[in-house]
This record gives C-alpha cells, sequence and structure tokens, in this order.
C-alpha cells in the first residue's frame, strides 16, 4: 500500500441527481416493526449481527447500486458493490444480506467498522462545534457542522473505508476502493474528494 501521504480519499456519498432514482426509508425488521437504535449502522464500528431486515422503499424508482436508508445514512449495495467492498476493504466493513422492498435480487447493509479522528479543522471549509449554550449538553465539543471536509491523511493508517469521528454520517473510502467501484460503473454513489 502507498504512503497514506500519497493516498487520496473521498466521501462515497448517494448522487441525487440520478434519474429516477428510488429512496429508502429506515431499515426495519422483516414484519416491519421499527429497530430499537436505527442509528447502529453508522456508530462506526463492528456491530452485532442484526438478522433479517427489510428496507421499505420511501419513493420508487430504478434500482441502484448504491443508496442509502434511512437516518444516518446507512448505506445500502447491490451484490456488485458490495463484493468490491469485501474484497478490498475485509478488515473495514460488515455487510449484512437485506430484503429491499419490492426486489427479488440480494443486496447489502453496510456498515464501516472503524471510526478516524481526523477531521482537518483548519483546512475543511467550515468546521462549527456545539456549545453550551446549544442546550445538549452531551455534544458540548462534539461537531455541529463541517462543510467542505478534509481530513488529515497522517491519521489514517491502511484503513480503506471508514466513518469519520464526530460527523458519522460521512462514509470515508480511499482512491483504490474508488477506482475500484468506478470500473464496475457503480450507479447512485458520487464521490468528493476529502
Amino acid at each position: 500500500m502507498p504512503d497514506v501521504m500519497q493516498r487520496q480519499f473521498f466521501e462515497l456519498d448517494i448522487d441525487v441527481y440520478v434519474p429516477g432514482r428510488w429512496y429508502f426509508k429506515t431499515p426495519t425488521q422483516l414484519d416491519g416493526q421499527p429497530l430499537e437504535d436505527p442509528w447502529v449502522f453508522t456508530i462506526g464500528g463492528p456491530i452485532a449481527d442484526p438478522g433479517p431486515l427489510l428496507i421499505p422503499l420511501s419513493l420508487s424508482g430504478n434500482p441502484l447500486d448504491f443508496t442509502s436508508a434511512g437516518v444516518g445514512f446507512t448505506p445500502i449495495l447491490n451484490t456488485r458493490t458490495a463484493e468490491v467492498f469485501r474484497a478490498l476493504a475485509p478488515n473495514d466493513v460488515q455487510l449484512f444480506p437485506v430484503q429491499v422492498e419490492g426486489q427479488a435480487e440480494p443486496y447489502f447493509l453496510l456498515v464501516a467498522a472503524r471510526t478516524l479522528r481526523c477531521v482537518d479543522e483548519v483546512a475543511s471549509e467550515e468546521v462549527q462545534f456545539w456549545r453550551p449554550e446549544d442546550g445538549q449538553p452531551a455534544k458540548v465539543g462534539q461537531y455541529r457542522y463541517i462543510a467542505g471536509l478534509r481530513i488529515d491523511k497522517a491519521r489514517v493508517a491502511d484503513e480503506r473505508v471508514f466513518r469519520v469521528w464526530g460527523f458519522q454520517t460521512a462514509l470515508i473510502v480511499d482512491g483504490q476502493l474508488k477506482q475500484a467501484l468506478e470500473q464496475t460503473g457503480i450507479v447512485g454513489g458520487k464521490f468528493v474528494e476529502v
């Protein structure tokens, strides 16, 4: 693997400009019952197998290779996209099979199993923190908002996929993973260099 300072990193997000794209609600149990903690998929650490899950549609549309479901940006991948993550980042992700409403083919929920404290607060466009006057005492000192996210590459070791500490909605992938996903013709995701 090349020197980390030579590597590129990208936030993988949904591409809202895909014509006719579908949108998902928050994952549920197969019987439609809500999950106790739907945020568990974006904590940036390994989780216990959640068992069979249903991904309900919020808006029907064209099936995509990559999209997100409900709260916290929970990535949902088709088999081809999941295989890229499984092959190139086996230590960084967990993949759980899910049933997408109205689809016969398998899909997978991706959990980034690592979190890095790596925000470059100086190079990022704008960084706001929770303050005592915001009325969220448990969040004081944590990131409230980040625009133009930039990461400090020196804080990344061999990770290829990770969440950003304090900004868990950001799913970061390295350049090699991005290139492999693009070679599959990924539809539904976009990459923004961080």
